[in-house]
């Protein structure tokens, strides 16, 4: 009874420490990783309180399909700035100047 209580602590205190690591680091491919690690983690909670089915939902959907949309994001946020300088418009000295 005892090793359950202590695992079940182990999970809670896991799942917080988690929760605000990814809230607070800088580091948008670290918030990444330690969302994906959390959504795991909830998923053992789930299992440890009897509901497999949501436990599949959640590492499934939370930690798998989110966590793949959100590092495509990171990689896409990644490259866009290398682009955006090639795609701003040339600024010129007044050689634009339509006669009338």
């Amino acid at each position: 009874m005892e090793f359950n209580i202590f695992i079940d602590g182990c999970l809670v205190i896991g799942i917080l420490i988690l929760a605000c690591l990814c809230l607070a680091t800088k580091s948008l491919f670290t918030a990444i990783v330690l969302f994906v690690s959390l959504g795991l983690l909830i998923a053992i909670a789930w299992v440890r309180l009897n509901a497999p089915d949501l436990a599949i939902a959640e590492a499934a959907i939370g930690a798998g399909l989110t966590g793949a949309f959100l590092l495509a994001t990171w990689r896409r946020l990644r490259v866009a700035p290398a682009n955006d300088d090639a795609n701003a418009p040339k600024k010129s000295g007044g050689d634009n100047v339509q006669n009338s």
